[in-house]
């Protein structure tokens, strides 16, 4: 019985005994989820700081331009972006409807005034140009009939008048010869109307003949081929989207010019047949000395800004329709008449010159990354600044944020 007892109490106590190798297990686990929690939090802290770090900032950059033309002695004083345009540009077409059974040109051809660039079928001109020769070719043939009757008529007149006088025939007689000269006369004058309306109507004939084939309005290049043999071409578009309303375009590159937007704020500084300087986005390098042609007299509301023709004083086949440029407006001579200065440095926005660590500077591109470069800011021009320290052509940041450190990556802002 005594052993009984012993047994129960033996049992009793080994469930209340605390399995200490099952808490250590769970201990165990607990610290390497929480483990594991805490490498995932500063995983992703570290990747976002990392993406946060190498995101690129999107900024719109600008072009540092020559304040001055080498050796000109003037300084620029206002910019504008604007494109090349031409003056002399024509959308070929035929004078009439009509099928086209040659097309003798293609784009970047250059051609003559008065080329043929194209004909159309000209089988029923031709037909209408036979008939009307041969309509002339008729009235002349009457012209000449009536002018021998007349003669034949006046002969017999003057026989009829002498018989009259000496008392051989009658006078109804002579009248008679009179009245049919007179009738000859007029008819011999209708037939002669007849053949200036035969001529009006060769004539015309070999108009519409001739409109069969186009021909260059002026020299030029052509920029554009607009149609194929076998296809309607009408300058009045007959027939809808299946015919053609032109040939091709054809443009004088003598006439080049550009046309750029002026601020209203800045056109005081703007002078008809004044001095200025061009440069083409496509060829930063280079500088194309220019002048003013005219400002023309209508302001943009929308955009307070005035167009102002700008003239090349050089010609290269490098410049092209519709390619961007800038223009820089100089002054060339200083307030007292005096020729001033040549400028140094480039012209930036003012905007775009930044304090970083208490000194003025700029940031330029260099690849996707913008670099922080020293400058010393000098005379300003409306909203440009002169600066030292940079190559013209260089490609600044107009308007950089805290967020524009050296090395921060960049991208430009689309148009």
């Amino acid at each position: 019985m005594a052993d009984t007892n012993e047994n129960d109490k033996g049992r009793l106590l080994a469930q209340l005994r605390i399995d200490r190798t099952e808490d250590n297990t769970s201990a165990r686990t607990a610290w390497i989820a929480g483990g594991a929690v805490a490498l995932l939090v500063l995983a992703g802290a570290g990747l976002w700081w990392w993406s946060r770090a190498n995101a690129a900032v999107e900024v719109e950059l600008v072009t540092a331009a020559a304040p001055a033309a080498p050796g000109s002695g003037a300084t620029a004083v206002l910019q504008a972006t604007g494109y090349v345009t031409a003056r002399r540009q024509a959308t070929v077409s035929a004078q009439i409807t009509g099928k086209l059974t040659e097309v003798l040109i293609e784009e970047g051809e250059s051609v003559e005034a008065g080329q043929v660039l194209a004909r159309l079928e000209d089988r029923s001109q031709r037909a209408q140009l036979a008939e009307a020769q041969a309509q002339l070719a008729t009235a002349r043939a009457r012209v000449g009939q009536y002018a021998s009757e007349l003669e034949q008529a006046r002969r017999d007149l003057e026989r009829q008048q002498d018989l009259l006088a000496r008392r051989l025939v009658a006078e109804q007689a002579v009248e008679a010869a009179r009245t049919q000269v007179d009738s000859l006369t007029a008819q011999l004058a209708a037939q002669q109307e007849s053949v200036r309306l035969a001529q009006a109507q060769l004539q015309s004939a070999q108009v519409q003949l001739d409109y069969t084939t186009v021909r260059a309005p002026f020299a030029g290049v052509v920029i554009a081929k607009a149609a194929q043999v076998g296809e309607i071409v009408s300058p009045l578009s007959a027939g809808g989207g299946f015919t053609r309303t032109g040939i091709g375009t054809l443009v004088d590159m003598n006439s080049l010019e550009i046309e750029v937007d002026v601020n209203e704020a800045f056109l005081n500084r703007v002078v008809p047949g004044g001095p200025a300087q061009a440069v083409l986005d496509a060829y930063q390098d280079w500088t194309i000395p220019a002048h003013v042609i005219a400002i023309i007299p209508a302001a943009d509301r929308g955009k307070a800004t005035v167009k102002v023709r700008i003239g090349l004083d050089r010609k290269d086949p490098r410049i092209l329709p519709d390619m961007g440029a800038r223009v820089s407006f100089l002054a060339g001579q200083a307030a007292d008449g005096a020729t001033g200065a040549a400028a140094a440095g480039v012209l930036v926005p003012s905007s775009a010159i930044a304090q970083r660590g208490g000194a003025d500077v700029i940031f330029f591109a260099d690849g996707d990354r913008a670099r922080a470069r020293p400058v010393r800011p000098g005379q300003r021009f409306g909203d440009l600044t002169q600066v030292d320290g940079l190559a013209i052509g260089t490609r600044v940041v107009r308007a950089p944020g805290e967020a524009i450190q050296d090395g921060t990556r960049i991208t430009e802002k689309g148009p």
